[in-house]
């Protein structure tokens, strides 16, 4: 078994607050071609993800950052885009003690990462995080998600030796995309960044796609320039702006300095 010594606890008086806005425990999903989405991550005062493009930037505390395991915890599937995997070197593991490789001995109840890498420009390697957690039993190996029909021999076969694959699409289209995904057997996927990602299921063709947003917001201000996520703007038919988006069913609850927003996206029909 794994060193537990980095685990993380998340209390039973947390996740009650979370349930309702979690994937259904016996599986079932809002499209049954699809799997339930859960689009989440941390944001600054004016919503920037990072100081500037590639730059790593904590914002989560310790006690929210213990919520976003939890989060992995109960999803199937952990998905990220390419830039992010290339500037941060993520793990994409779950830490909660009791998962597998933290004190539990079920290396399944670990989330599988999932990368969106359209040309296959991520330069992986033995070295990578995602494989050495791999090596200690404490993750899994990544699903690469590309549009190269021949994606390199060598990152096949590294990606193979370790239960990971490439999943080869025509082109990135969030509705193929998620089909492909529940068609190999993800239930639920916990799509956590970065900018780019998230900004593209922000478009107004995309948003019905998202089941839940979790957003974790900090009590501080990158200041201009950050990476900023945000749907783009919309106008009525006068050509005057109207708001891009509203969320519904909302609940805020405090972790540490940090707030968690929950909701959904209210869409166009809705009233």
């Amino acid at each position: 078994m794994a060193s537990t010594r980095d685990a993380l606890e998340f209390p039973e008086s947390d996740k009650g607050f979370l349930e309702c806005q979690l994937p259904p425990k016996d599986g079932s999903t809002p499209r049954p071609d699809m799997p339930f989405t859960t689009l989440t991550f941390a944001t600054s005062l004016d919503s920037s993800l990072a100081l500037s493009p590639g730059a790593r930037t904590v914002l989560s505390g310790p006690q929210s950052k213990a919520m976003t395991h939890y989060l992995r915890s109960r999803h199937d599937g952990i998905l990220i885009g390419v830039g992010t995997a290339v500037a941060d070197d993520p793990g994409l593991n779950c830490r909660i003690a009791g998962v597998g490789g933290y004190g539990g001995e079920n290396l399944d109840s670990q989330p599988r990462p999932i990368v969106i890498d359209p040309s296959a420009r991520w330069d992986f390697s033995e070295d990578s995080k995602l494989f050495q957690l791999c090596r200690q039993g404490r993750g899994r190996a990544p699903w690469i998600v590309t549009t190269r029909q021949k994606p390199s021999a060598e990152k096949q076969a590294l990606l193979e030796k370790y239960g990971g694959k490439f999943i080869t699409l025509e082109e990135i289209d969030w509705s193929v995309l998620f089909v492909a995904l529940r068609s190999n057997g993800l239930r639920s996927v916990m799509i956590e960044g970065g900018a780019h990602v998230i900004n593209s299921l922000l478009e107004p063709s995309n948003m019905s796609l998202i089941d839940r947003v979790i957003v974790t917001i900090a009590p501080t201000w990158l200041g201009q320039g950050g990476v900023v996520v945000s749907p783009p703007r919309r106008f009525d038919t006068e050509g005057k702006a109207i708001s891009a988006a509203r969320l519904k069913n909302v609940k805020w609850y405090p972790f540490g300095e940090d707030v968690v927003l929950c909701g959904q996206i209210r869409v166009n029909d809705d009233v």
